[in-house]
């Protein structure tokens, strides 16, 4: 039984790749596609895996650096896979994976962590509609196809599984599909309170993006005088950089023991922006440390105020000192309650619901297309429940 795993892209370990990789600990002898790969950038799991990139994509001028520039051509890239040969195709998307074209013997589940959102609900974020010259014409002209292909591929999907209530009705709204909700995991396990660091400090573990709105923290602090610590990297961080008081320190990218002694550390992991699901609030809890969060998009469905964190009402300066001062007067939050809190998040939980859902529906599909016509002129595979491949003749 052949399988692929198809990610966007993989230079980074963000939440995407962190559930890319306990699908590499499910399906260890699957192949992995995707459109750009620096190894040096994942984790040893995802390397140890075949990974097929894209052979041009990867040699264009600066693609490492700004491959969002490329974004027009994704979905030409991506149907240039041959996915030939495969039964099963499991598309990691928030981009154009999804949109792969798989042989009509294979099923395709897309675990979808977004429909794209640079076309879609955050179109303005990332493209100001105070665009001038020549980018205030081809910027529309470019996501209107792109907004047509992404809505036409998700045709070529058997069946979506969705990150979060949220991004259920996204993929409702604009693709028109109904989809399963399994949230992601988080890594109990390894992201667990340090004892003996205690620092005065409050954090931000985010990609340095504008729909992430890291500049309202920044803006926040910079009147507070408080110490906040920003993980992270991406196109903002210059800019950000400009604007941040000395109280400010931006410390890059960090590899997960340095990021489980930050929270372990933090005061408060600030979340500033509206996400689909989010991880990152998942890995502080679970190092015990509570999280103050935008109370829209995912977030609602992790963090339960007064227990393992609070909200802030509006994406503004305002809302998220109000939110800070609040958590300033309030009760010390209890590291253990704020660790049992999200323990339906843990990676053993995740697997096993991942591993029957993709049985479940795999067997449902063959059942009902390959079984009805011709069941009785050769073997069908199924899954069974211990994910195995079994013949029925």
């Amino acid at each position: 039984m052949k399988i692929a795993l198809v990610h966007d892209w993989l230079n980074g370990m963000r939440g995407g790749e962190k559930v890319l990789e306990v699908l590499c600990e499910l399906y260890p002898e699957a192949t992995i596609y995707t459109l750009i790969y620096e190894p040096e950038k994942v984790s040893s799991t995802i390397r140890k895996m075949k990974v097929i990139s894209h052979p041009v994509l990867g040699k264009l001028p600066l693609v490492k650096n700004h491959y969002r520039h490329y974004l027009p051509l994704f979905p030409y890239f991506i149907e240039q896979f041959d996915l030939r040969g495969f039964d099963l195709v499991i598309s990691t998307s928030h981009c154009v994976a999804k949109g792969v074209i798989v042989p009509p013997e294979a099923f395709h589940l897309c675990y979808c962590f977004t429909p794209m959102r640079y076309a879609w609900d955050q179109y303005f974020e990332y493209f100001p509609s105070n665009q001038r010259g020549l980018k205030s014409l081809l910027i529309p002209f470019f996501m209107n196809h792109l907004r047509i292909w992404d809505q036409l591929s998700a045709s070529r999907v058997d069946k979506f599984i969705a990150i979060s209530e949220n991004i259920a009705r996204k993929i409702n709204k604009y693709y028109r599909r109904d989809a399963h909700i399994l949230y992601p995991p988080v890594d109990t396990a390894f992201f667990h309170p340090v004892e003996n660091i205690s620092e005065d400090y409050f954090l931000v573990v985010s990609a340095l993006v504008p729909y992430k709105r890291v500049d309202i923290a920044v803006q926040v602090f910079n009147k507070l005088g408080f110490p906040l610590k920003i993980v992270g990297k991406g196109p903002d961080l210059n800019r950000l950089i400009q604007i941040a008081k000395p109280n400010i320190t931006f410390l890059g990218w960090q590899d997960n023991h340095t990021l489980r002694n930050l929270y372990s550390g933090c005061k408060a992991l600030i979340f500033p922006g509206e996400e689909d699901f989010g991880i990152v609030p998942l890995e502080a809890m679970s190092c015990g440390r509570p999280v103050i969060a935008y109370g829209k998009g995912g977030a609602l469905e992790t963090i339960q105020s007064g227990i393992n964190g609070l909200f802030f009402d509006e994406l503004s300066v305002d809302s998220l000192i109000s939110a800070v001062d609040k958590w300033n007067k309030m009760p010390p939050f209890i590291p253990e309650m704020v660790q049992k809190s999200i323990r339906s998040f843990e990676r053993s939980v995740f697997k096993e619901n991942f591993k029957n859902t993709v049985n479940q529906y795999y067997n449902e599909w063959i059942y009902n297309g390959k079984t009805k016509s011709f069941s009785n002129c050769y073997p069908i595979q199924y899954l069974n429940k211990a994910g195995k491949w079994t013949l029925n003749e």
